[in-house]
């Protein structure tokens, strides 16, 4: 399996760029033309102005190619792209959902197979494409996202923390969780006893984030925790993996 995206041999090339296959790790997923996928999967899309952002990281080309496939498809851009074969194009259909500029509560109802898609890539995507409008209005999106925890499909409840963690990966901070990040235990507390290390990992993610800014806080909410028996001893190894 290619380690490089340049690693990766032609002819699994051309089913990528063609989308008719998904990217088997982040090797692949790298090296897939923008351009050439948005031609196969949305023919009518402005094919050269996702040409001309080749040199962009891919977050960027990602939203780009979201609003662009938004721009040919209109409304309807979601609903094609959600259930394409290549994982990128249905990537791409959560930043068209997000071009909708819809009521976060609407949102995060029709993001819901996305986030809880087979591709971890996707899976990703998901909560990146939505995080401008979470972290815009934070408490809101607590609040939508909190019986969210209570699912049985652990990809959404991991949903849940990835996407409000108060700095996250490739995405906007949140401040308002920088500064206080209490209202996350809304979130946070249903998720400590998770027996899911995927949901654990994300849980104790959250928690190594607000440590960065706010140190005493986590260690005192891992020193109560740890006094209730059933919280996920790998939790709170990882929530202070970078505290002293």
């Amino acid at each position: 399996m290619a380690r490089r995206p340049a690693d990766v041999n032609p002819e699994r090339r051309a089913l990528l760029n063609a989308g008719l296959a998904e990217a088997a790790n982040l090797a692949e997923a790298l090296a897939v033309d923008f351009a050439q996928l948005l031609r196969a999967a949305v023919p009518g899309a402005d094919h050269a102005a996702m040409q001309a952002a080749a040199a962009l990281g891919v977050t960027r080309r990602m939203a780009l190619a979201g609003r662009l496939a938004a721009e040919a498809l209109g409304t309807r851009a979601f609903a094609a792209l959600a259930g394409h074969p290549s994982d990128t194009v249905r990537g791409w259909a959560c930043y068209a959902l997000a071009e909708e500029r819809l009521a976060l509560a609407d949102a995060l109802e029709r993001i819901r197979p996305l986030a809880a898609d087979g591709n971890a890539g996707v899976r990703e995507w998901a909560w990146l494409a939505l995080r401008p409008a979470i972290a815009a209005a934070p408490l809101n999106a607590i609040s939508l996202l909190r019986p969210w925890t209570a699912e049985p499909d652990r990809r959404l409840r991991r949903f849940a923390t990835e996407a409000t963690r108060p700095r996250g990966v490739w995405c906007p901070h949140i401040t308002a969780l920088r500064r206080d990040p209490a209202p996350g235990l809304a979130l946070l507390e249903p998720l400590r006893a998770d027996p899911a290390r995927y949901v654990q990992d994300s849980v104790a993610n959250w928690l190594n984030d607000a440590g960065k800014d706010d140190p005493g806080w986590v260690l005192g909410l891992c020193r109560r925790w740890q006094d209730m028996p059933d919280t996920a001893p790998r939790i709170l190894a990882r929530a202070r993996r970078n505290l002293a």
